[in-house]
């Protein structure tokens, strides 16, 4: 038997409320054999993978439609928003709600095959789960930048405070940061003043600096800058100008331009704040490589 007539059993199920059972029957198999059969040829478990695509077609139609949140859960099958919310989270590492304002393209989950929920019913085959370059800078400034917070909540404020050698001036503005917890600040201040600047806000407040109060105040502000950033990624629009109205006077950027800025400082701000991690006897694994996170996303746990 081919791999695709199984798996094509399974897709063609996710409007429905078959279990085992009935894509056996589907199938025409017992419910043994093609439970042999599918993990033999497709590499993982019917239900597991009927849930995985569920949940990525619950992504594309958070990211991609305005069906309720509530509505979308009850077509992934769970029974209760709470019950989806958390199967959501615990798959994607965010809420849905905030999925569906960050916009983001990459829906495919970790697999141990090549099959996952296309829309617009393309070939039930699949396609890669590569990441585009955007992807690839964006998703792994934000996993490194959460890695580098949480990895600080375990720190005293002795150690946060200590004396560091880099300068991490770059601009005649610039003031060099003295220790850990000022690199930790300027990596999320950055972030927090171009997403204002993108949104057309006011300055943000930028208030508090404790591990914990500067991770929230990243989350808020990667929320806003990836929804909007997704969306150039999507239309090809990194030549596109804005006004960053903050400015004195206010100046005109690209958004390739503006991304690349980001990129480019506070990659060399986490290489400091991980020397200076390393220096305090704290040793974070990786040399802050985008290849580390990219091999942490098609490693993470399987649904």
């Amino acid at each position: 038997m081919e791999p695709g007539h199984i798996v094509e059993t399974v897709l063609n199920s996710l409007d429905s409320e078959a279990g085992t059972d009935q894509l056996a029957r589907e199938a025409f198999q017992s419910r043994a054999n093609f439970y042999r059969l599918f993990q033999a040829l497709v590499k993982e478990n019917p239900g597991a993978m009927r849930r995985r695509i569920l949940l990525e077609r619950a992504a594309w139609q958070l990211a991609g439609t305005r069906k309720p949140v509530t509505e979308i859960g009850l077509d992934a099958q769970y029974g209760s928003l709470e019950a989806f919310a958390r199967a959501f989270r615990n798959h994607y590492k965010v809420s849905p709600g905030l999925w569906r304002r960050s916009g983001s393209t990459r829906i495919h989950l970790p697999a141990p095959n090549n099959y996952h929920f296309v829309p617009l019913h393309a070939t039930p085959k699949g396609t890669s789960n590569n990441m585009n370059l955007y992807e690839l800078f964006a998703g792994a400034d934000a996993w490194y930048t959460r890695r580098l917070l949480t990895q600080a909540e375990t720190l005293s404020d002795q150690q946060l405070d200590y004396a560091v050698d880099a300068p991490g001036k770059f601009f005649p503005w610039d003031k060099p940061h003295k220790n850990l917890r000022e690199i930790l600040q300027r990596i999320v201040e950055t972030k927090e003043v171009w997403t204002a600047a993108l949104t057309g806000g006011e300055m943000p407040a930028m208030e508090g600096d404790t591990p914990a109060a500067l991770l929230a105040r990243f989350e808020k502000a990667e929320a806003d800058f990836q929804r909007i950033l997704c969306d150039v990624s999507r239309r090809g629009a990194w030549d596109e100008t804005f006004v960053d109205t903050l400015c004195e006077p206010a100046e005109t950027f690209t958004y390739g331009g503006m991304f690349t800025h980001i990129i480019t400082f506070n990659t060399y701000r986490r290489l400091t704040a991980l020397e200076t991690f390393d220096k305090l006897g704290v040793k974070i694994p990786g040399a802050g490589c985008p290849s580390e996170y990219e091999a942490a996303m098609e490693s993470s746990p399987k649904p």
